[in-house]
């Protein structure tokens, strides 16, 4: 052992254990550090070599050294050499069961100790919520509150946790009383994930008063508070918030960022980007992958290729958020349309998830590259990744755009029956669609009956896409039955009306198109209008039909008028 840890001799223990002990402990040290598998077997031999392993103090360390590797079974080992085990050993060894997903284990463990005291339940229960298993970690919180064991702060943060992970509003109010009512004292760190946890579970009002009663906060506090605002869509009170802060860093910054753009508001997200980099606070990987995920949305190619520049200047997410960050600017680039830079992203890749094979299959499917999407995914099955609903989703969007309605309906088949997958009612409707796209409307209206007959109901996706199908194919009875059903799954949706006043229109129905019409007036429903949108100089640019609100209307219609009259001189014959 000399060679593998300088500085330390095996002899040495012979002479003076404290010392021994004391440079076995440093050895254990360097291979966490290290996360150095092999070189911890090593150890372990030693150990056992020199009877140490039997030490309570290095036996524990020596579990927990194996649990960080989720080596169960060496963890295990050590853990039953430990003739005198104290609750440490116990605590650790419950926290290896967790962390490796053995609950089963862990309750077993558990039940067995002879003293069940708050640090086992403590372990036990954050254990549970880290790993998801929320619902079980309540469990024994009630059970440990049945017991009359007090709760302290780490009980009341893992349970909270826990609350978050199910949604539960009503237990977490129940634990927050409970806490009142026990006399336990409010401190930063349990007001911080108290203003979180409400957030999360959409009790903002909540949170807000608890962030009233705080006396000290930090910028935790503030940024928590954020993120609930913007979780419960009430932006501008996020933004107010924010701007209140006195002090903000990168963390807030990406809180209220992330928070816009997830609801929707991407252009607002980008001017408060800018503002960030104007301050000169340096952005992390989650801050960039919001912008980028916002770039996407608004088909910003060009202002993504910068945000790409100045990843690779700044070296953001090149390190161990390089799948996170990489998965983000393929999605960019595939959503942008530029599918060269989105492969060549994918190629570069050092290593792949789920994630990665997913953003360049479903990028290949719509931007009409089915051969190619379908290719990528022989390879993705070929490496033994296993796919999941949303690689099905991309995979028969790609059949549908290529046409390849034989393998789409193969794959339906195999999802479930081969990699264990439930199809969704947006993998039946891209199925229908690709029926639709090649003309097989009875064959799709034959599907929904199918799926009826099989307890599967017909969704507002299922419908639409045939009553879409409907009107590019022109046929009139099945388009009447679809929107029968759309009518009444989705009142509300004025586009269903005028899909099939469309479908009237194109048949020479014209009186029935005009009732359609009617009926949607006295509904008192509307389509949102179409649009067509161009990104000029970091700028988005909108149009609708007939518009003239924009500033530069008059030069605009001119140049149509103009490029009207060259189609016409030219005698431009547009040929399908």
């Amino acid at each position: 052992m000399q060679s593998t840890f300088p500085g330390f001799s095996a002899n040495s223990m012979c002479i003076a254990p404290a010392a021994a002990i004391a440079g076995f402990l440093s050895c254990i040290e360097q291979c966490l550090a290290t996360r150095n598998l092999k070189l911890s077997v090593c150890l372990h031999a030693g150990l056992i070599k020199s009877a140490f392993n039997r030490h309570t103090l290095l036996g524990n360390r020596l579990v927990e050294l194996y649990s960080k590797f989720r080596s169960l079974r060496c963890a295990e080992s050590a853990f039953h050499d430990l003739p005198f085990k104290n609750h440490q050993s116990y605590n650790i060894m419950l926290a290896a069961y967790c962390r490796t997903g053995r609950i089963d284990l862990a309750h077993q463990l558990f039940d067995r100790l002879p003293d069940q005291h708050l640090v086992s339940y403590n372990t036990m229960i954050l254990s549970l919520a880290r790993q998801g298993f929320h619902r079980q970690a309540l469990d024994l919180f009630r059970r440990m509150l049945k017991h009359f064991v007090v709760m302290d702060e780490f009980t009341v943060v893992s349970v909270c946790a826990a609350c978050t992970g199910l949604g539960f509003l009503k237990s977490l109010r129940q634990l927050h009383a409970s806490v009142i009512v026990s006399g336990l004292e409010f401190n930063l760190i349990m007001s911080n994930v108290m203003i979180d946890s409400y957030g999360k579970c959409g009790d903002v009002d909540s949170s807000q008063h608890v962030f009233d009663q705080m006396e000290r906060r930090d910028v935790v506090t503030w940024t928590s508070l954020v993120a609930a605002y913007t979780s419960a869509r009430r932006l501008q009170e996020a933004r107010a918030v924010f701007f209140s802060m006195p002090e903000r860093n990168t963390v807030s910054w990406t809180s209220l960022i992330s928070g816009y753009e997830q609801n929707k508001e991407e252009e607002a997200a980008l001017e408060l980007f800018e503002q960030m980099m104007a301050k000169g606070v340096v952005p992390n990987p989650f801050t960039v992958v919001s912008v980028l995920s916002a770039c996407a949305s608004l088909g910003f190619t060009e202002r993504g290729r910068q945000v790409h520049g100045f990843i690779f200047r700044r070296c953001i997410g090149l390190d161990t958020f390089n799948v996170f960050v990489s998965n983000a600017l393929i999605d960019m680039y595939a959503k942008c349309g530029n599918m060269v830079s989105a492969a060549s992203l994918f190629h570069w890749m050092p290593k792949h998830d789920i994630v990665s094979w997913n953003s360049i299959i479903t990028g290949y499917a719509q931007n009409g590259h089915g051969k190619q999407s379908l290719d990528v995914f022989e390879k993705m099955v070929t490496e033994g990744v296993r796919p999941n609903h949303v690689t099905f989703l991309g995979v028969l969007s790609a059949c549908s755009h290529a046409g390849f309605v034989s393998e789409g309906c193969r794959i339906l088949c195999l999802m479930e029956k081969e990699y264990g997958v439930c199809p969704r009612d947006e993998h039946f409707a891209a199925f229908i669609d690709a029926l639709g796209r090649k003309c097989q409307i009875k064959e799709a209206m034959d599907f929904i009956e199918c799926l009826s007959c099989e307890f599967v109901p017909a969704s507002v996706a299922t419908w639409g896409a045939l009553l879409g199908a409907c009107r590019v194919h022109g046929n009139l009875e099945i388009a009447k039955r679809a929107a029968e059903s759309l009518f009444m799954l989705d009142p509300k949706n004025g586009a269903r009306y005028t899909l099939l006043s469309n479908v009237y229109a194109a048949a020479g129905l014209w009186d029935d198109a005009r009732r359609i019409k009617v009926l949607m007036k006295e509904k008192g429903l509307k389509k949102d209008p179409g649009y067509s949108w161009l990104e000029l100089r970091n700028g988005k640019h909108m149009f609708v039909a007939r518009d003239t609100s924009h500033y530069e209307t008059e030069d605009i219609y001119r140049l149509l008028a103009t490029l009207v009259d060259h189609i016409k001189d030219e005698r431009v014959i547009v040929v399908e």
